[in-house]
Parts: structure tokens; C-alpha cells; sequence
């Protein structure tokens, strides 16, 4: 007896799903669209169950190289549920793959804006980041299309997501880090990483912390040698009150520079705010070690103390 066909549209999007991981994209792609039109003929008004079909059938589109409809599906995941990872993720690979780069550039560091410790985002805005600079040299940023400005509630529908999702993010960013440490960056990333760095000084003093933690990753991707990027964008981390992240980077600009002030200034900083007072009062020991009269460690040092008694 021949198994009963997929009737509705959860049915229809697991059977979808399961043609795509057997690897049968153009199969999963026509079962999608029967959910899809289902789901449209039902006056549905859940934005975000048809913005996870159109997404998923842009990913049938990607493996098929059918990149401009895997665009234009990605376009109406978005306008259904806005600053969707997947879908950002899937059009700028589409947008790569056709070399509209600039485009491309700008969903790979939207998507940043949500998580700066995504991988493939990471990595596909630095290798924009080479063609657009190899294309139009130093002003290859005069070439891009606005950045758009995620809003804090995208950023707070991601850390809502199921947990597989932080699990994954999680290897990406031990990835980043293996990949980062493994390689010896050549004469011109190094200048690329040098570029970028001073970038993200700018967007520092201009008070875009969030945005210089992209020019700052992206510098890192490049050129993973320079213990002042670290302490830099902890610097960025500590403002946004994101502490864990400042202490992974001081931690790491220590290890590259063990006499780094900066960054044992601002792991005690990171430190005190996570009320892990010993570790603070050791990191200012450290600092005055090498400046003993570092007036600002003075002062928190004493501050500390009166935590610890």
C-alpha cells in the first residue's frame, strides 16, 4: 500500500524538509510551494510560517544555482518576518555567487548586526570585503547601497530561538577562532586587517560601538596577530555591557601582549561588572605591576577593594 500523501501544511514542509536533506532540491522545492499556496489559500496570518517556507525553498533555489530565485524568494521571507538570519544568509550567498558584491557585502554585515560570531557572515564579509577592495580600491565604500540598522527586538528574536540554534553558533565561533589562529596572514591582508581596524577606531570615536565590533571582526578574519584589535573591541563589548565577550578578547590580547594595559584595564572592568571581584583586584595587580601609577587603576583597585570587604 502506497504511503498516504502529505495533506497539510506542516505535512507538507516536513516532507519538503526531508526531500532537501536526501538531497533532492528540486522535489523539496515543488512540496514548499504546495505549502505555500495552502497556507495562502487558508488567509493564514502567520508571517512567520510563510517566511520560514519562502526561506526554505530560496535554500532549494541556492543548491539548484538558481540564484535569482533564491533572491526573490529571500526578499519575501524578509518583507514577511524582517532581519531573518537564514534568509540574509541565503541571499548574499546568491548575491556572491552572481558578484553583486556590494549587495552581498551589506546582508553578510546586517547579518553581524544580529550575531558578530556567525561564521559564514564573517567570512563572506571579508571576502567582499578583498573584491570590493581589488574592484574600486579605497573608496570601494562609496560603491555600497545603505547599511540598514537592525533594531534591538531582531536581536532579541534570535537569543529567543530554540537552543540548536546557539549551539551552532557556538561552533561557528570556535571555527572562527581555529581558522583566525591558523593562519599567517600575507603582506596584504595584513594591510586589509590594518585598514579595517582603523575603521573601527573611527566608528569608536563616533560612538558606533556596534558597528566597529564589525570592523573590528572583520580585521581579526584577517590578520589575527594584533593584540590592540582585541582590546579594542573589547573595549566596544564593555560599553555594550556584553562583559563575557570583553573578557574572551582581553583574555586574547593578553595572550598575544601579556603587557597589554588596556586590555587587563578592561578585563578588571568586565570582571567587576560580572561581580568576580578576585579576578578584577589580580588583573589592576597586574596593570600597576607595569604602570604603577596608573591613576584610573588606582581608583579601581579601590573600588574593588570595597567589593571584596
Amino acid at each position: 500500500m502506497a504511503p498516504k500523501p502529505p495533506g497539510s501544511v506542516e505535512e507538507l514542509r516536513a516532507a519538503g524538509n526531508q526531500s532537501f536533506r536526501n538531497g533532492q532540491f528540486a522535489e523539496a522545492a515543488k512540496l514548499y510551494s504546495r505549502a505555500l499556496r495552502m497556507l495562502q489559500a487558508q488567509g493564514s496570518l502567520d508571517p512567520e510560517k510563510e517566511s520560514v517556507l519562502f526561506s526554505n525553498r530560496a535554500a532549494c533555489h541556492l543548491k539548484d544555482g538558481n540564484c535569482i530565485d533564491c533572491i526573490k524568494d529571500c526578499t519575501s521571507a524578509l518583507a514577511l518576518v524582517p532581519f531573518s538570519m537564514k534568509p540574509l544568509l541565503r541571499r548574499a550567498s546568491a548575491y556572491e555567487a552572481l558578484e553583486k558584491y556590494p549587495l552581498a557585502y551589506v546582508d553578510y554585515v546586517t547579518v553581524l548586526q544580529i550575531n558578530n560570531s556567525v561564521t559564514s557572515a564573517l567570512e563572506g564579509s571579508s571576502r567582499m570585503t578583498r573584491a570590493l577592495m581589488d574592484s574600486f580600491g579605497s573608496e570601494w565604500r562609496l560603491k555600497l547601497p545603505s547599511i540598514p540598522l537592525v533594531p534591538i527586538s531582531a536581536q532579541k528574536r534570535w537569543e529567543c530561538l530554540p537552543s540548536e540554534n546557539h549551539k551552532e553558533t557556538a561552533k561557528s565561533k570556535s571555527k572562527e577562532t581555529t581558522t583566525a589562529k591558523s593562519r599567517v596572514p600575507s603582506a596584504g591582508d595584513a594591510e586589509r586587517a590594518r585598514v579595517l581596524k582603523e575603521e573601527g577606531n573611527e566608528l569608536v570615536k563616533k560612538g558606533n560601538h556596534k558597528q566597529a565590533i564589525e570592523k573590528y571582526s572583520e580585521s581579526l578574519w584577517f590578520s589575527s596577530m594584533e593584540s590592540a584589535t582585541y582590546s579594542n573591541r573589547a573595549l566596544c563589548h564593555l560599553v555594550l555591557k556584553q562583559y563575557k565577550e570583553a573578557v574572551k578578547d582581553c583574555t586574547e590580547a593578553l595572550r598575544l601582549d601579556g603587557k597589554n594595559v588596556k586590555a587587563f584595564y578592561r578585563r578588571a572592568q568586565a570582571y567587576k561588572a560580572l561581580k568576580d571581584y578576585k579576578s578584577s583586584f589580580a588583573d589592576i595587580n597586574s596593570l600597576l605591576q607595569i604602570e604603577p601609577r596608573n591613576g584610573p587603576a588606582q581608583k579601581l583597585r579601590q573600588e574593588v577593594n570595597r567589593s571584596l570587604n
